[in-house]
């Protein structure tokens, strides 16, 4: 395993001490958590880097300020990124994983990793280049849903998002924020002669905060929908929550009830109808009716004879 792979692991691990319950943590738990997650990762727990310069990387790379606090006597995340560490857990559990996978262990004979990734795209490299350097980019657009009419497009590249084993452009076209899929984009030219000034002021959770995966559409309203399952399925949605906002209403022998604030887009229909087994929508009626349709066509298609 390669130093950087340690010195990126040991920036993780301190983010995901730090992200944890404990507002304030002090400088010799930290540098003892440290010691023994490195040790844990298959690494010495002694190293010659120092807690400053860690901190330093992790502001830099990662763009998440770590500060002192002499009153508490102990290190804590600044307000104002602390909701940013969330992602970063996740990285490191993934780390965690593709690393043991493919060191020396045996782990990879009980562990069976999900082999579903982003799918590839020869795109990837220049939409990234593109982002770093603010140079327009220019492409042809397949619109699925319009009968595969394709659109040039020039657009101001800002992120790319992953969702659902897809990549995700999200770039300005005028003054419009938009979501481009990466597999639709064809013969794409990056502007190098044209710069732009990026918009920093774009709050990323904050766009997707209503919205089921990756699709945000501001013409459809946020609703409230409560939604009814068996016990069961209650047991799953528990421990997976449908949505950052689930709430559960009841949760009984009998049923399970939550409630969820978004909007009801096309994804989030078939996330309900992938666990469809005891769904019932309560409210709102119009999605209710939505999903009997789909029911009813399906029905029919199936039918025998």
């Amino acid at each position: 395993m390669g130093s950087r792979t340690e010195g990126l692991q040991r920036l993780l691990v301190i983010i995901n001490k730090l992200k944890g319950k404990k507002r304030y943590i002090p400088a010799r738990e930290l540098k003892r958590y440290i010691a023994e997650a490195m040790e844990m990762r298959g690494y010495s727990g002694k190293s010659g880097r120092t807690l400053e310069r860690d901190i330093d990387d992790i502001q830099s790379l990662f763009g998440i300020t770590i500060a002192y606090a002499k009153r508490e006597q102990g290190y804590y995340i600044k307000e104002e990124d602390e909701n940013i560490p969330e992602r970063y857990g996740q990285l490191l559990q993934n780390f965690d994983l593709l690393n043991a996978l493919e060191g020396d262990t045996n782990l990879r004979t009980y562990v069976l990793a999900e082999h579903h990734r982003p799918l590839p795209s020869e795109c990837l490299p220049m939409l990234i280049s593109a982002i770093k350097h603010t140079h327009p980019v220019v492409f042809r657009y397949t619109l699925v849903r319009q009968g595969d009419k394709v659109e040039e497009k020039k657009v101001l590249p800002h992120y790319l998002k992953e969702s659902n084993q897809r990549w995700y452009l999200l770039a300005y076209e005028g003054d419009v924020l938009k979501t481009f899929g990466v597999d639709r984009i064809c013969d794409l030219r990056v502007c190098e002669s044209e710069t732009f000034k990026r918009n920093m002021d774009i709050n990323v959770d904050e766009l997707f905060r209503d919205c089921f995966g990756i699709w945000n559409q501001p013409d459809i309203p946020v609703e409230d929908v409560e939604l009814k399952y068996d016990a069961l399925d209650g047991k799953f949605l528990k421990s997976v929550p449908l949505h950052h906002s689930q709430q559960v209403l009841t949760d009984n022998a009998d049923e399970f009830r939550i409630k969820v604030h978004l909007r009801i887009t096309n994804d989030f229909v078939m996330e309900l109808l992938s666990r469809s087994r005891s769904l019932e929508v309560i409210s709102p009626p119009h999605l209710r009716e939505r999903v009997r349709k789909v029911y009813e066509e399906a029905l029919k298609r199936n039918e025998c004879g």
